[in-house]
């Protein structure tokens, strides 16, 4: 964890270009990871699919292992409950995300909202919320959310 943390501290403070690729792929992937921990912790109490959701939507974005995918989800619902906000996470997805990948994250946290069988109005608040700072247009928000209804 200490390893990972200076890794983070590393890439935050070396100059534009030169951060290592690891950790910057990390970064993006922890970022992710916190939005969809957003949407987890909206409403009382986790379900577990809820977590397999959100699980499923970052091995198939991310490609990581079940150990990694686990490390990741542990340190992003940390992550999560010390953030005052979303913009340092949504900051880092706009400057390096395409809109496409954007929209698909707001596809994966509509998903995780519907995987406990019951949209809760503070989980459409933050997926709203993320939506608007990714500049998701409102077209491709509706579009995601009803993918992500079909498929639940």
């Amino acid at each position: 964890m200490l390893n990972t943390l200076s890794d983070l501290f590393g890439w935050l403070t070396a100059p534009s270009g030169a951060q290592p690729a690891a950790s910057h792929a990390h970064a993006l992937q922890l970022a992710a990871a916190v939005l969809l921990a957003e949407v987890m912790r909206a409403q009382p109490g986790v379900s577990p699919a809820e977590r397999n959701t959100a699980l499923d939507a970052l091995r198939r974005r991310f490609g990581l292992d079940a150990t990694e995918l686990a490390q990741l989800l542990t340190q992003a619902e940390a992550q999560a409950a010390q953030a005052n906000d979303f913009y340092r996470f949504t900051s880092q997805l706009n400057d390096h995300c395409s809109q496409p990948d954007k929209v698909a994250l707001v596809e994966a946290m509509w998903q995780v909202a519907f995987a406990d069988g019951a949209l809760d109005e503070n989980e459409h608040h933050v997926i709203s919320k993320v939506a608007g700072l990714l500049h998701v247009t409102h077209g491709e928000y509706i579009a995601a959310k009803l993918r992500a209804r079909e498929h639940a």
